[in-house]
């Protein structure tokens, strides 16, 4: 209200002075918070949301903004989430836009609509497959509710492949009305640079369309990367094709130990399946390696065999239709399984390499095919990117859908407003879920020193696991907090059930700078797996066990 008062003052011209008590008043609010001074300078002084969250990188004058004689005003190469959030927000701002978008086929030949991967071979039809396993042990639970399940159920891979299939299909057709709803134009077609304003575009049946365009969008995304071994390709499949596959994938090994790796396993073994994880070092690299580990055990007990040490030397066809695996172990010993599927999951490359991002001028990063940007800008003024094939930024839908909303709005609406990157929530959908927000507990160590930091954390069990008797201990949450800061939370990690949709709320209190004073204040849902962030008592530092 003090705050309110001295914003009115001031706006209306009449002097305005903070007082001491003023200033104590307000201390809650004014905190070290760099975002909360920047939007409570904004609001005293009259400026916008925009301003206030423009504190970012800035993109310098790309020399497009007036007329033109190209034949649009902004192409989007690339029609996943990312790209087509960027083509409509500007179409939306009066932008003229063209969106390419061409899928090659996978090394096993499969194909998909507009959409890009999240929608097609990514996180839909992921997330649909784990909730279809999830379901698989709710039955096993609801025998101990008093449900009379059969002890034999049996589960049609046929039925849920067309049931997910399906609702991608009818996703797909809502993108293309969308476009057409939208006046943009949408190109089926491969494009390819041939100068800093004009592409190429090679439909399927190999006619060459030439289009210009004042600026562009790279948002191309990524591909699976195949083991350089014998068979490593064509005796394999990848993410691209075992969402669709025609019938279930029987024993599977699933090579590399990525999010993606262990999600794939994790369901293939709830829906009734054998599932092992060739694993050359560490689990969920990039994650925090405690949390990483406790999805690793989860899985473990609930069937998944974790081949640790190990790397695939050669793949090889039997007689009867199966993949023979030819591997080393870790002490140098030759070791082979055979498996009716072999799914590769070792990493993603950017789409970047076949685009003549050099006959454009483009940088990118000559080890991954990155595009190097500062704001999404290239170092060619008038090219941009998003997504994934952008470097050093996190591979997640919804940050490409961010991204380029507020790219859109910067080159078509004058905004100033910057995608921030940092404390990007996300979530591996594994048997056990993981969630986590901020920084890994290794990662706190490594920038503010281990004496600078605390870890409060807790295993527990979900109530809805006490009828069942499963899961003593399995689920397990921890803050990690700045010492030197008020204990401001750096890291918020959970492994439990429903974990995305917990963390989700959280990011937004971190996104604000909470500490782990206002966790405490705050009133938990009782009872709820959320509300043990709002009950953490126990320290790393302290020794005490954190089981319950």
């Amino acid at each position: 209200h003090i705050l309110e008062l001295a914003a009115s003052s001031a706006r209306a011209g009449a002097p305005t002075r903070i007082t001491a008590q003023t200033a104590l008043l307000a201390r809650p609010f004014l905190s070290r918070s760099t975002s909360r001074l920047l939007m409570l300078r904004s609001w005293l002084t009259g400026g916008s949301g925009d301003a206030a969250m423009a504190d970012g990188p800035r993109t310098v004058d790309d020399g497009m903004s007036g007329p033109h004689s190209y034949d649009y005003d902004l192409i989007v190469i690339g029609g996943g989430s990312g790209g087509l959030s960027c083509a409509k927000n500007a179409a939306q701002l009066g932008a003229k836009v063209a969106v390419c978008d061409f899928v090659h086929p996978s090394p096993a030949g499969t194909k998909w609509g507009l959409g890009g991967t999240c929608v097609n071979v990514g996180c839909i039809p992921k997330k649909l497959m784990h909730q279809a396993a999830l379901l698989g042990e709710g039955m096993s639970d609801a025998r101990s509710y008093g449900w009379e399940v059969p002890e034999k159920v049996s589960h049609s891979w046929e039925n849920m492949v067309q049931g997910v299939q399906n609702h991608i299909k009818s996703l797909n057709f809502g993108y293309r009305s969308e476009l057409m709803t939208e006046g943009i134009k949408y190109l089926n077609a491969y494009a390819v640079f041939t100068d800093p304003h004009t592409i190429e575009c090679t439909d399927k049946k190999g006619k060459v369309t030439t289009v210009s365009a004042a600026r562009f969008v790279v948002a191309v995304g990524g591909r699976p990367r195949y083991p350089d071994i014998p068979g490593g390709k064509e005796l394999t499949i990848s993410s691209d094709d075992l969402f669709s596959l025609p019938s279930p994938p029987g024993k599977t090994l699933c090579i590399g130990a990525s999010y993606i790796s262990l999600e794939c396993a994790g369901f293939i073994r709830g829906l009734g399946m054998e599932a092992e994880v060739m694993m050359r070092s560490i689990p969920l690299r990039g994650f925090d390696q405690q949390m990483a580990g406790q999805v690793k055990t989860y899985m473990e007990e609930h069937g998944v065999v974790f081949l640790e040490g190990c790397v695939p030397t050669a793949i090889e066809p039997t007689d009867d239709g199966k993949r023979r695996v030819l591997f080393q172990n870790k002490d140098g010993s030759a070791g082979e399984a055979v498996y009716d599927t072999v799914l590769v999951a070792i990493g993603r490359d950017a789409e970047t390499s076949k685009i003549g991002l050099d006959k454009a001028g483009v940088v990118t990063n000559p080890k991954t095919g990155k595009i190097e940007c500062e704001g999404e800008q290239s170092n060619v003024p008038h090219i941009y990117a998003i997504g994934d094939v952008l470097d050093g930024r996190p591979e997640l839908t919804p940050v490409a859908i961010q991204a380029g909303k507020l790219l859109a709005k910067r080159l078509y609406a004058g905004s100033t407003h910057h995608m921030n990157y940092d404390l990007v929530p996300t979530t591996v959908f594994t048997p056990l879920e993981y969630s986590c927000c901020g920084l890994s507990e290794e990662d706190a160590i490594a920038k503010i020193g281990e004496n600078n930091i605390e870890v409060y954390h807790s295993y527990f069990k979900p109530l809805e696991w006490t009828v069942p008797h499963r899961g003593d201990n399995a689920c397990y949450a921890k803050l990690v907090v700045n010492k030197l800061d008020g204990e401001r939370i750096l890291g918020l990690h959970i492994c439990g059930p429903n974990s995305g949709e917990i963390t989700q709320g959280f990011a937004v209190a971190m996104k604000m700078g909470a500490t782990k004073q206002i966790f405490d204040d705050t009133v938990g849902i009782h009872p709820t797996v959320a509300e043990e962030f709002t009950i953490l008592k126990i320290t790393k530092s302290s020794g005490e066990s954190a089981e319950k």
